[in-house]
This record gives C-alpha cells, structure tokens and sequence, in this order.
C-alpha cells in the first residue's frame, strides 16, 4: 500500500495507493459497517490527495494524504530536518473541520490559496491544528465533507461497535501482505500492537481452534471468531450471569433488580424500555428479555457511564450571583507554551474557550502604529494584536457556553492606547459587550450568570465618581501588577521597568473604565476591613503565595469574603516553565476565578476539567452550600468504596517499541479539604494492557464529599515517571455515579483514548 508518497508536481496525478496486490485499494470492512463504502468523498479520500501543509516556518509543504481502510485513520509524510517518516492521526482525535481562512495560521501564511482550497482541522487535546490547502476547491470540499461524515459516524459508535472498529483496524495493519489473510505470525505481530503478551503455545492453541480450515490461515468467519474471543469479558458475563440465573437471559424483573441494586430508582416499565432500546435479538426484545449482548450493550452505553448524564446538561440553579460559582479561569491565555519565549496565539483563545474557560486574560502592551499588542511583557514571546484577539473571543465566547465571559485586562498600555483598546472592543463586541450596569439590578450586588447570558464583561481599573476630564487623569494601582512587581523585586529582580512606562501603566483613560462594571480591580483592603466594609462589585487578585498565607492564616474569613465577592488566584509570574499550582486548595477556601496555565498538562489542569466537568460543561459550578452562606449545614461523611475491576484495550506509552507491553496498574487519587486528600493503588498486572483484571477494592473516608474529586489514573509498572501514565480521568464525586461503571480514559494533555476503558463498581455509605 502506497501511503503518504510526496505528491508529484501538479501536472503530473499521484499513482492511486493499491493494496499489495497491484490493484486500487478496495474500502475496509470497517467503512462498508459505517455504511460508506459507495461514498463519493470516502472514496477520493481512499485515493488519497495532494495537499499543502501551511506552516509558519520552512514554507509550505505539498504532501499525500490518504484515508486507511479502518476508516479511523489519515496518513501522510512528514518530514524531520532531512529524514522522511510516514505520520498519520486519528479521525476521533479532531475536534472540528474549518473551512477557508478560519484560523491564525491559514490567515497570516495561506494568502497564496484561494480561500476555497484551504481548511483546518481542529485537534482534541494540545495537539496544533493542522492547515491545509488542496490543489483545487473540489477536492477540499470532498475532504472536508468526507471527514465531517466519518466524525459524526465514529461519535454515534457505541462502546462494543467502537471495540470492533479498533481491533479490525488492528488486524488491517496486521496483515502485511494485504491478503485478508493472518498467518500464525501475523497474529503473534497483531498482540504486540494491541499492547498484550500471550505465551506461545497458548496463542497458537487459539489460533488453531479458529483455524477450521486447516490452512494455517485465517481469513473470513474465522478472523472473525478470533476477535470475538479475544473481545470477550469474563467479568461482565460473570456479571450477567449472578442476575441471570441457569436460562442464561434477563427478565424485566431480573433487570429492574440489577438496576435497584446500582442505587437506581427503577420500576418495572424503565426496565423494558431500555430492554427494547439496548436488546440486539428481535423475539427477546418482544418478550421483555435481555441476552449477554444486549445487556453489554447497555453497561457499555452512556447509561452504564460512570459520569452523571444529568450533568452533562447544565443542571444547577444559575440565578445566584457571580460570586457563588467556581468560574473557569485562565491564565495568560495568550500562551502556547512557556512564558519566556513561547508563542502567543489567537488559537491560544479559541482552545481556551471552547473547554469551557469563562475568564481568559490579556497581557496589553503598547504596539506599533497605535494599535496595541498582546504577549507576556519583557520576554521573547511573540506579539499578538488586541483587536485580533478581541476577534476571536466575539467568534468563540459562546460556542461552548452562553454564560458571561470575563476579560482580564492586564494594563500596561499608555492612555492613547487605553482608549484604542476601548473603542476596538465596542466596535468588535458590540451588543456583546456590557457597557452599563443591569437595568433593574441592584448596582452594589453582582448579578448572575443567568441574568448575564451571552454578555462580554471586562475585568479592570475603575475610575472614582464624579470622572474626570480626559487631561486630569487619575492613577490607580493595579493590584496584580502591584504583586507582581513585588515578586520581582523581592526573589528574582529580573527587570527594571522604566519610570516613564510604570506612571503610564498606573493610569486609566476614561474610554477604559467605562466598559468596566461588575469587575472592578483595587487593591486588597485586607480582610477585616473588607468584611466590615463588602463591596462585590469590586475584586482583588492573588498569587498563589498570598493566596496559601491568607488561608493559612485566615482560611474561614477568606471563605466568608469570597460570600459575597469575587477574587481571583494567578500563578506565581517566577514559573519559567508556565507550570500550574494546585486548584483544590483555592476552590476549598471559596476562591471563584482559580486561574491556571492552560497550554501546560498535568495533574493541575486534570482536576480543572474534572472540577468544570459537569453542569454541562458551561464553565460555572455552583459552590456547595458550605462555601456560599458559612457555617450552612455540616456536610455529610462519607465511605467511598471502589472495586477496579478491569480495564480494556490500553494504549502503550512507547508506541515506537513493537516488543513493549504494559504492566498496569490503576491509582485512585481524592482531591478535596487536606483530611480528605489520598491515594491508593492497586498491584500492577505483568505484560496485559489489553484486558488486565484485578478486582481490588479500594477505600476512602471523606468529611466533605461535596469538596472532593476524584481522580482515576492508570499507570505502567516501569515507567520511571510520573507524567508518563497511560491514562486518566478526573469528575467531581457529586457526579459520580454508584454500581457498575465503566470510565473512558484521557491522554494527559485532555485527549480521548478511545477505545480505551476502566470498568469499575463504586459503593458510597454515609457514615
């Protein structure tokens, strides 16, 4: 099979990829069970097209890309300096499909193709977005088209049809001849890449009770059988079995008991309804009764997820004020990587956005022509322009979520360049922007996230009343910059900052503090005075320190200021690495605005996604009652029991070594007030990250559950870092469900890995 050939000169037609046998490459069996095989932009993607890669350095690059059978995968070339390796990506792993010039890239370096020729494909996770541009607009519209098609289809997979996608697209790659054949060796080639090690003369038995024609081959069915024993799972069966009794089949009542017994409310009629919705056998269906398949279909669907499917739709009373919901904070969002010499991207925004982020800041420095920039002041990051980034918050603000948006305005610009700053987010924003406070609502109390729906608000410095005139300006300190000025006086002294720029900094133009409402940036007063004297529509920035040593020294007064304002907590600006702090212990002191780097994984942003992950994923999360209105009720304690069970079809951590397999092991880790704060784990499982079982049972006592995350990670036996586990996921215990549960694992940096899976049952007992 020809794939990922660099494509000839435009003259001259790119041979079509062939099977290994001389002729055109015919659909896999995957695309004709997604129904797909006659497709005209399937098949053009079958043969593969020429496109550009448009990049920001060494020009653009004409490559052949080429759709693989499995229907899941692309293929091209890449290059590295003066080497030539065949790359590839994943269908699921894309987020979304641009079309024309609809990002940063295409917009400053595909000028030189027509914008009908070019797209983008937006990655999951922190993987680049890939710009392309095809030779003509047919074939951009067919690969556009084509992979809109296969993301809608691969999404509405369920989990076993998702198993037998991923193991057929295995056997493909398996079968190096192309022959639709798997010799003996091929098979012992196909268990390396499915991350299992099995003993020979096991295998081999296996191999020959599927081999019925004698051939030391296996082709059709008997491929076929071979997959299903490998797919099998003795624990759901074992399950079925305990509720099934000898006939081996479900009954609705049967059923009904199952699901009282996962701490469902269930009757009768749900039972049948979801016999009819998951069974696969017509007459068992017509008879209320439910077969091994169909009740794996239904534990493997959302229904058996371990994630509330309640909250993922916004579920929480949303009229409270701002001040009682945990918002999702970025910091210096403008970020690709590191502070100190990263890039600064518009993308950087739209990514933050589109997770969810509710609050994203920018740095504003005085630019060139009058027209402010954007990047991360005194370093070697790049330089954004402001009204581009105001672009692209208008276009992204509320994809995701229809809640406010906050702009954190970190103001180092001159007055001129203030008011430039003022009139480009009226002109860009417009209605968008909110300008004055509520009509109705009471000026000194902040509103809520209901009342703000689809509105823009700015965080900033606010002139006192009466304003004055233009030419007597006041000054006014901001906070951060006054705190991150100390820290670098005080532990780094990395820069002076000119006396001319530090006065122009200190001042607010009239245009800028006009736009600033609900979020007005001062100094903190201290705690006493503040809780003597509350003023909610006025806000103060931490860093991380200050924040600790406030809790430290004061944690219930600070829960009882963030009652009724808002604060926000920032990473200390001495990281060069942009590394992140723990969130938990803000969110456990009532901190709303817990602001993280979002370019940089780790456990840090793991917990973020968990924290924001229900509620629809609308970026606010209604703080427990102990949190809003102190002391409130005493939380109930809590036993948390979780029995792992298993785990299936878990991806290697070094996919360049054929020979390596994974030895796993599963930690649960509880993030929430420091006497919660654990982790347990179970034994690792030797060479099996292809079905491993270790039914070990793991507890916990909690004393604010209401507080807590949980955190699921799977980790290899031999890997010598921390960083390096296999998988992970992260949701608040109050979404967690109880009973059997299965939980799809995420890539570190936020990725899918599907069809990878931890199968669990968890139990909670009040104490």
């Amino acid at each position: 099979m020809i794939c990922g050939r660099k494509a000839r000169p435009a003259a001259e037609q790119p041979r079509s990829p062939s099977d290994g046998s001389g002729g055109p490459r015919r659909p896999g069996r995957a695309l004709k069970k997604m129904g797909l095989t006659e497709d005209e932009d399937i098949q053009r993607m079958l043969r593969g097209s020429p496109l550009w890669k448009i990049k920001s350095r060494g020009g653009p690059r004409e490559r052949l890309f080429c759709l693989q059978e499995d229907g899941a995968t692309v293929c091209f070339e890449g290059g590295f300096r003066h080497a030539r390796s065949q790359q590839s990506f994943s269908v699921m792993h894309i987020e979304g499909v641009r079309e024309g010039h609809q990002s940063e890239g295409l917009r400053k370096y595909g000028a030189a193709f027509p914008e009908q020729h070019c797209f983008t494909l937006v990655f999951k996770g922190k993987r680049k977005n890939l710009d392309l541009a095809a030779r003509g607009e047919e074939d951009a519209r067919h690969w556009v088209q084509g992979l809109t098609k296969l993301m809608a289809r691969l999404q509405a997979m369920s989990q076993p049809e998702k198993l037998d996608h991923w193991i057929h697209g295995v056997l493909q790659r398996a079968d190096r001849n192309k022959d639709n054949k798997m010799s003996f060796r091929e098979v012992k080639s196909m268990l390396r890449m499915i991350n299992i090690y099995m003993d020979d003369v096991y295998a081999y038995k296996l191999f020959k009770e599927c081999d019925h024609s004698g051939n030391e081959r296996l082709e059709g069915r008997e491929l076929e059988e071979f997959c299903r024993r490998l797919l099998r799972r003795p624990e759901l069966e074992e399950l079925f079995g305990r509720y099934s009794g000898e006939d081996c089949v479900l009954s609705a009542e049967e059923l009904r008991d199952f699901l009282r017994d996962q701490g469902e409310d269930a009757s009768l009629r749900q039972a049948r309804a979801i016999i009819r919705t998951y069974e696969l056998n017509e007459k068992a269906r017509q008879q209320d009764l439910m077969m091994l398949d169909g009740f794996m279909m239904y534990l493997l669907s959302a229904a058996g997820d371990i994630l509330n499917q309640e909250h993922t739709k916004v579920h929480q009373d949303m009229s409270q004020p701002l001040c009682h919901y945990f918002i999702s904070s970025s910091h210096n969002t403008y970020l690709t990587h590191n502070q100190i010499g990263g890039t600064s991207s518009t993308e950087a925004y739209v990514r933050a956005l589109m997770a969810g982020c509710r609050c994203v800041e920018l740095d504003c420095w005085e630019g060139s022509d009058g027209e402010p920039i954007v990047y991360h002041g005194h370093t070697l990051t790049s330089k954004i322009l402001f009204s581009d980034v105001i672009e692209s918050i208008r276009d992204y603000a509320f994809k995701q979520s229809p809640y406010p948006v906050i702009l954190s305005l970190e103001n180092h610009c001159g007055l001129e360049q203030q008011a430039t700053m003022a009139r480009h987010m009226k002109a860009i924003l417009g209605d968008m922007l909110l300008t004055q406070p509520l009509e109705g609502q009471d000026p000194h109390d902040l509103p809520s996230p209901e009342q703000l729906k689809g509105k823009v608000l700015v965080k900033g410095k606010k002139l006192p009343e009466p304003w004055h005139e233009p030419q007597r300006v006041t000054s006014l300190l901001d906070p951060e910059e006054e705190e991150e000025e100390e820290e670098e006086e005080e532990e780094e002294k990395l820069q002076d900052r000119s006396s001319q720029q530090a006065k122009d900094a200190s001042q607010v133009a009239p245009e800028l503090s006009a736009v600033v409402v609900y979020c007005q940036a001062v100094p903190f007063p201290g705690l006493a005075h503040a809780l003597r004297h509350p003023r909610p529509c006025e806000m103060s920035s931490f860093s991380e320190r200050k924040a600790r040593k406030l809790i430290k020294e004061a944690g219930s007064a600070l829960v009882q200021y963030n009652t009724r304002q808002l604060s926000r907590i920032y990473p200390l600006g001495l990281k060069m690495n942009s590394s992140n702090y723990n969130p938990q212990e803000m969110w456990n002191a009532g901190c709303q605005l817990v602001a993280l780097n979002f370019q940089t994984p780790g456990y840090e942003m793991d917990l973020n996604a968990g924290r924001f992950l229900g509620n629809g994923r609308c970026g606010y999360v209604l703080k427990p009652p102990c949190l809003r209105s102190p002391p409130g009720e005493r939380p109930r304690h809590l036993v948390l029991h979780i029995r792992v069970i298993s785990a299936q079809q878990l991806p290697k951590l070094k996919r360049e070594k054929g020979s390596s397999i994974v030895d796993p092991f599963v930690r649960v880790e509880i993030h929430g007030v420091p006497a919660d704060c654990s982790k347990q784990q179970t034994h690792h499982k030797l060479n099996n990250g292809f079905n491993p079982r270790w039914e070990e049972t793991l507890s916990f006592q909690l004393l604010a559950p209401e507080l807590a995350l949980v955190r699921f990670v799977v980790e290899d036996y031999d890997s010598t870092s921390c960083n390096d586990f296999v998988g992970q996921f992260t949701l608040p215990l109050a979404s967690m469900r109880e009973g059997y549960r299965h939980i799809h694992l995420l890539s570190k940096d936020g990725a899918s890995l599907s069809p990878a899976t931890l199968f669990v049952h968890v139990q909670c007992k009040s104490l």
